[in-house]
């Protein structure tokens, strides 16, 4: 009899453990996400506004970007890292991983430009389709716009499944955030270009 119980007990004493194990995130943490992405967005609108075709495609030298580059490749990467994101979603829970850095962190890691780091070969401006910086302000804006709401409404488990990245771990909670930090890693790239001396007046 007590075999059987404890049979009959095994399915509700797992199903105890996944819910006590998952952790859906607070109402702070989706605040903080959605601020970030909300002012990387404005930040790297306020950057672009205004700019006409020649300052548009200036460049520093023919190793460097221009500023519609920049924009370019933010918006091929936003939806390749949020790839990332919903990959990590679907690896199993593993209680010996955690994030190697806290959230401020990792988002001062990624926005540090003193760091270089090569962009993968898709996220290039080359690989691009967009015409012009309204059709890729456009595209941005859609998977910004997207994001938000996800963020602002999802119920999944963020912060139990984990990204191995090359500098670390970070659970995928972080991940998104690495999509606001790496648009503001390139606004500061294309403030940088604005600030040459040799960038158009007009």
């Amino acid at each position: 009899m007590k075999k059987i119980f404890l049979l009959l007990m095994l399915p509700l004493l797992c199903s105890s453990f996944l819910f006590i194990s998952y952790k859906e995130i607070t109402q702070a943490e989706r605040k903080f996400a959605i601020d970030h992405l909300n002012k990387t967005r404005t930040d790297l609108m306020d950057a672009v506004k205004g700019l006409s075709e020649a300052q548009l495609n200036f460049k520093a030298d023919t190793n460097r970007w221009s500023v519609l580059e920049c924009v370019k490749h933010i918006t091929l990467a936003s939806p390749g890292i949020l790839g990332l994101m919903e990959g990590t979603l679907k690896i199993p829970n593993d209680s010996s991983l955690k994030a190697s850095f806290s959230d401020e962190q990792f988002i001062m890691m990624i926005e540090n430009r003193s760091q270089k780091a090569q962009a993968p070969e898709p996220f290039k401006p080359m690989h691009s389709s967009f015409k012009n910086l309204e059709e890729t302000l456009k595209a941005f804006n859609e998977g910004r716009d997207n994001l938000i709401t996800y963020v602002n409404t999802t119920n999944d488990d963020l912060r139990n499944h984990i990204a191995k990245l090359p500098f670390g771990n970070a659970d995928a909670y972080q991940v998104i955030l690495l999509i606001s930090a790496h648009t503001n890693r390139h606004t500061q790239q294309i403030n940088e270009v604005k600030a040459d001396p040799n960038f158009p007046k007009q």
